[in-house]
């Protein structure tokens, strides 16, 4: 889900369908959950704590919003549109960050290798993050990776390897979990797990959690820390999946829609979230191994909540967190690189990943 800004989230929450989720046993004179409220229309400004780019760069979503491919629709379209979306914004990070991009194979897994155009601070010779794009588990590659990589490997002084996992609908679960121990497994013959790091936004938070699962369960060690950004390892609910749509200018999403449990996207077909290395939030003894944990998300951001349920859930299994949120920034805000915002969440992660590699 790269930032696919407020455009994927409309397509996205404007074709939630109606379900019901009530309670046996607890259910109010119209049949559904008792708890459920019917919230009046009211007028909701845009935050004072957020900066005039972030004001700008918001009222410019709400006037493009509806040109996004619809969700479900043809996967071709959807990836150039978002390609081309990606480009644009990398065009914007590399004119503030200058980089050196060379596109590599390691472990078998196709990859973008990152590099400041200066190269690597001396102090960071033997660390190396990985990224893991966003994009739904459907799109991102190529474009979508190095917006995400170009400005944390520039103000890091670091090599950020970001990753070209295999995505649905072609592919599905644990492809993508296969193709980062892949990478990693490569990685470990050249730098100790200590001094390597891992984080995505939005499908890449998800996927970064599920990687740290899944890297125990093949055997290999944890690495050093982790950011999982607008995203959790775990299913998509609480108050922010419904109160973000009508933040954002979209129709309300119904509650109990299944559309937002991991389970029903292309790729996670036949998975369960039941399964740790699919949703590792539902699972304390999982979560017990997480290495120091970053985790960043928006005031208007759907993910929110669930960012903020996996952060409690971190806190209970004795992991060291960090949680981050931002008045009145959307999904995956930081990918555009413009913003006061996303500057200041560059220097949390950077600052982040500096105490905690070796």
């Amino acid at each position: 889900m790269t930032r696919q800004t407020s455009r994927w989230i409309f397509a996205v929450l404007a074709g939630a369908l109606a379900a019901s989720n009530a309670v046996a046993g607890d259910v109010d004179a119209k049949g559904r959950d008792a708890a459920t409220l019917d919230v009046p229309a009211m007028q909701v400004p845009f935050s004072v704590y957020a900066s005039a780019e972030a004001r700008a760069a918001f009222l410019h979503n709400l006037q493009t919003r509806n040109d996004a491919p619809p969700l479900g629709g043809d996967i071709a379209a959807s990836r150039a549109y978002y390609d081309k979306y990606n480009r644009d914004l990398l065009e914007k990070a590399r004119r503030l960050y200058d980089v050196k991009i060379e596109h590599r194979r390691i472990g078998g897994v196709e990859t973008d290798v990152v590099t400041p155009a200066a190269g690597v601070a001396a102090a960071n010779r033997h660390r190396v993050l990985i990224n893991l794009h966003g994009g739904a588990f459907l799109w991102g590659a190529g474009a979508g990776g190095q917006l995400e990589a170009t400005p944390i490997a520039a103000l890091m002084g670091v090599e950020v390897v970001t990753v070209d996992y295999r995505e649905g609908p072609e592919h599905h679960y644990p492809a993508a979990s296969e193709d980062v121990a892949a990478v990693y497994r490569e990685l470990l013959k050249t730098h100790d797990a200590k001094s390597i790091g891992i984080y995505g936004c939005s499908a890449g938070g998800i996927l970064t959690a599920e990687s740290v699962a899944w890297l125990r369960h093949v055997g290999l060690p944890t690495p050093a820390a982790i950011g999982v950004f607008c995203g959790a390892g775990g299913g998509i609910d609480g108050d922010s999946l419904y109160m973000s749509a009508p933040l954002l200018g979209a129709p309300p999403v119904a509650p109990g829609n299944p559309m937002f449990m991991l389970g029903n996207w292309p790729y996670f077909n036949g998975a369960s979230v039941d399964d740790p290395l699919v949703a590792p939030v539902r699972s304390p003894e999982t979560l017990r191994h997480f290495p120091p944990t970053l985790l960043i998300s928006g005031t208007r951001d759907f993910m929110m909540s669930a960012v903020i349920h996996q952060d409690n859930e971190l806190v209970k299994a004795g992991v060291d967190t960090e949680l981050h949120l931002w008045n009145g920034m959307w999904h995956a805000f930081f990918m555009d690189a413009d913003l006061p915002e996303s500057r200041e969440a560059y220097a949390v992660i950077v600052t982040f990943f500096e105490r905690h590699l070796r």
